[in-house]
């Protein structure tokens, strides 16, 4: 299977209440959390800062532009903390994007590289946002994914449905939560079930 991670990307605050549909999504994102780190696998947060000012924001970035213009995503701006239901633990560790790929403006290769890590486990918010754009980056680096469809969540549920029954089973790997962690779980406590 190879060494992975679970990435979790841009469940902050502010994006969570936004995007929430009240069914149950932090409780199933925390199930997988814990399933990772029984397993022994990294967990990696990532998150979306802005510096104050938004230098790195460029009239061109439609997306970033009108974020940055509610203010969303400022560093350090308490709407922009990960959500507290799924807090970091001491061991995990916490990347800052400044894109929408995980990988874009953060030393996300990096901290993959140094623990050799070669299979990723995406979940986040928002599926046609962090997910597609660090699924089409960590393709191209030719690492193996899983996205979990209901670790991600979409303001378009249309849209969320379409990447993850449509999209993202021709490229890469897609489970329910549930069903990944029995894929994660201790092979001697499968059995015993």
């Amino acid at each position: 299977m190879g060494n992975g991670a679970l990435l979790v990307m841009d469940v902050q605050r502010e994006i969570v209440e936004m995007a929430d549909d009240g069914s149950g999504y932090l409780d199933r994102l925390g199930a997988a959390i814990e399933g990772a780190r029984a397993a022994g696998m990294s967990v990696i947060y990532v998150v979306i800062g802005l510096r104050p000012g938004q230098p790195e924001v460029s009239p061109r970035n439609r997306v970033l532009t009108n974020s940055a213009a509610m203010g969303l995503f400022t560093e350090g701006a308490a709407g922009t903390a990960i959500h507290p239901a799924i807090a970091p633990r001491e061991g995990d560790v916490v990347v800052t994007k400044r894109r929408g790929s995980a990988f874009s403006g953060s030393d996300l290769d990096l901290v993959l590289r140094a623990r050799d890590i070669d299979r990723l486990v995406l979940a986040g918010i928002a599926t046609s946002g962090v997910v597609l754009y660090t699924l089409c980056h960590a393709q191209d680096l030719d690492f193996g994914l899983t996205v979990l469809v209901d670790g991600c969540l979409d303001l378009d549920p249309e849209v969320h449905r379409f990447l993850t029954e449509k999209l993202f089973p021709q490229w890469v790997e897609v489970a329910l939560v549930e069903d990944w962690l029995k894929t994660v779980a201790d092979p001697a406590q499968v059995q015993a079930e």
